[in-house]
């Protein structure tokens, strides 16, 4: 009985680690989530005032 009871407190500090764990990985996630939407939207914005200055692939600069 005393080891099922040790298991059971093992268990259940294991699950509130990996609560905190989670929770904190939620609003790490949402951070970056918005620092990318508003790296997006600047850029957008950027690309929209005509000064992107992102070369593509086989895209030429409009210097050449």
């Amino acid at each position: 009985m005393d080891k099922l009871e040790e298991q059971i407190a093992h268990l259940t500090r294991t699950v509130e680690d990996l609560s905190e764990v989670v929770a904190r990985q939620d609003k790490e996630l949402a951070l970056l989530t918005r620092r990318v939407q508003l790296l997006l939207e600047r850029e957008a914005a950027r690309e929209s005032d005509g000064g992107g200055g992102v070369v593509f692939g086989d895209e030429r600069p409009p210097h050449y």
